[in-house]
């Protein structure tokens, strides 16, 4: 891996953002790359091979959102959007495609770095306590990040993976929208219950269930796995 904190590509069309984001990476021991329009990033990320890919939404030739699609199609790398302060349809829309985070503009350097470190710190399958949970016709692998449902493998982004995993790796117990934003996203988290209704919709609509389990709803509360 080049870099000793892992290859960052950054991709946003205002070249200033760019180089300031770089120049915070690089200091902070992280590879980088850019690009700044979104054929461009799709080329580079095929070359480059980042661990992590800051976006921007607003894009010349292919969008930002169009991009995260495409790098989904075959990928799990995490992905960070970069929004516009007010773009409350981006956010979700993104979210709902399988962005692991966002950030608005103006940001703060240091609150960048934190994000990126976080969602890297997450998706490093060498983390301690790893562990295969087992269930009817479900299996959770964080050695991996894999989800076997039905005896075949289920794609799903590192959130959705993790979302899984917590709910899974505490059956049967209730948490609210705040506190799974909390544990899973690993900090104080500035969207709102809204990310997690995404997310467990989007397990939902991969994972209908098994005999004993299910991801249930438990109405004014949150949501919990369930085994019977």
């Amino acid at each position: 891996m080049e870099g000793t904190m892992g290859k960052v590509l950054i991709v946003d069309d205002d070249e200033n953002i760019c180089e300031v984001i770089k120049m915070y990476l690089e200091n902070s021991g992280y590879s980088t790359q850019l690009a700044h329009d979104g054929k461009i990033a799709e080329q580079k990320f095929l070359e480059y091979k980042p661990d992590l890919v800051l976006l921007d939404i607003m894009l010349p030739n292919i969008d930002g959102i169009d991009v995260l699609k495409w790098i989904r199609k075959e990928n799990e790398t995490p992905v960070i959007m970069i929004t516009a302060k007010g773009e409350t349809f981006d956010k979700v829309l993104g979210l709902e495609l399988g962005a692991d985070d966002y950030i608005v503009k103006p940001f703060e350097p240091k609150e960048m770095l934190a994000r990126v470190k976080a969602v890297l710190r997450r998706y490093n399958v060498d983390s301690v306590n790893k562990e295969v949970l087992d269930f009817d016709n479900l299996t959770i692998d964080i050695n991996s990040y894999k989800v076997i449902y039905n005896n075949k493998e289920v794609k799903m982004p590192p959130k959705e993976f993790e979302l899984l995993y917590y709910l899974a790796n505490n059956k049967n117990r209730v948490f609210t929208r705040e506190q799974l934003l909390c544990e899973v996203w690993g900090y104080d988290y500035p969207g709102d219950s809204r990310t997690v209704d995404v997310h467990v919709k989007r397990l939902r609509e991969k994972l209908e269930g098994g005999s004993n389990w299910k991801i249930e709803t438990v109405w004014g509360v949150g949501y919990k796995f369930e085994v019977k």
